[in-house]
């Protein structure tokens, strides 16, 4: 099958929104976000997939503490389905997990993209939201992910090193690709007060050097039982669903399904994964 025939057989899938979770720098929580957002939509009826797209350093399934038999790199290859990929993980969401020590992305061939699309192509499970959890940094493939998606959200946390990365990654995806819409989550925050000054000290520059919009998603607590879900290998939104952590993702989770619902074929997962492929590969431009 051919690329065309891969994204024409997609045609009948109904809209989904697709996200991309990112964040600049590592260590930041973006992984732990991705998993707690995706599991407060689904309590609240949503039908989410996660797609884990560090294909060097996965680890949603380590987070989820599950064992996969294939992963993505296995479809690739032709070794599997997607759907024989997936995880069933907390409230229903569904898991495409990715490997360790495998080509990104941005490097595979045409022949393999081909297969990706297939691969979509073929899937039945339905999708209400998709998740991407981007791998750290500025690489073809964070990049390709960012601008393939339809919203953004960008992890931050109060420190120098992720303040100026997360800069840098809204910097190069709007000067560079034309990305112009942006939504901001502060984690880890002492109070929710610093959470939106954080959110300000970006916005400031952002308005200044950008032609960006900047919205506040909200922020995530620091909470030392989002620390005892992670050692449990489970989401805090289910094992502490009091917790402050906890509330606080059900408040961002509900702030997000007021996005706008996707109505044109820029919300189907072709179009995604054809942007997806389009974008592959083209490198970062590094722009004062």
């Amino acid at each position: 099958m051919d690329q065309a025939q891969g994204l024409r057989q997609m045609k009948n899938q109904k809209p989904v929104q697709v996200v991309a979770v990112t964040s600049g720098k590592g260590g930041v929580g973006k992984s732990n976000v991705t998993v707690n957002l995706a599991v407060s939509l689904a309590q609240q009826g949503q039908n989410v997939m996660v797609m884990d797209a560090d294909l060097g350093l996965a680890n949603i399934d380590v987070l989820l503490g599950l064992n996969p038999d294939y992963n993505l790199s296995h479809v690739v290859n032709g070794e599997c389905t997607l759907e024989d990929t997936m995880l069933d993980g907390p409230a229903g969401i569904k898991i495409i997990p990715a490997s360790s020590g495998t080509r990104s992305m941005a490097d595979l061939t045409s022949a393999e993209n081909a297969g990706i699309i297939q691969a979509f192509s073929e899937l039945t499970t339905p999708v209400d939201t998709l998740l991407i959890d981007t791998a750290a940094g500025l690489s073809d493939s964070v990049v390709s992910y960012v601008r393939a998606a339809r919203e953004v959200i960008v992890v931050v946390c109060d420190e120098p090193a992720s303040i100026t990365d997360a800069y840098a990654m809204i910097k190069v995806m709007n000067r560079d690709f034309d990305v112009q819409r942006f939504h901001v989550l502060a984690n880890m925050a002492h109070s929710i007060q610093q959470g939106r000054e954080l959110y300000m000290k970006l916005s400031r520059v952002a308005d200044t050097y950008l032609d960006v919009t900047l919205d506040f998603i909200g922020s995530v607590p620091f909470d030392d039982y989002l620390r005892k879900a992670v050692q449990k290998q489970q989401c805090v939104i289910e094992t502490y669903p009091r917790s402050p952590s906890a509330m606080a993702f059900r408040k961002i989770a509900q702030k997000s399904l007021e996005w706008p619902t996707p109505k044109t074929m820029e919300g189907h997962l072709e179009f995604f994964i054809e942007r997806l492929i389009n974008y592959g590969g083209q490198g970062v431009e590094m722009r004062p």
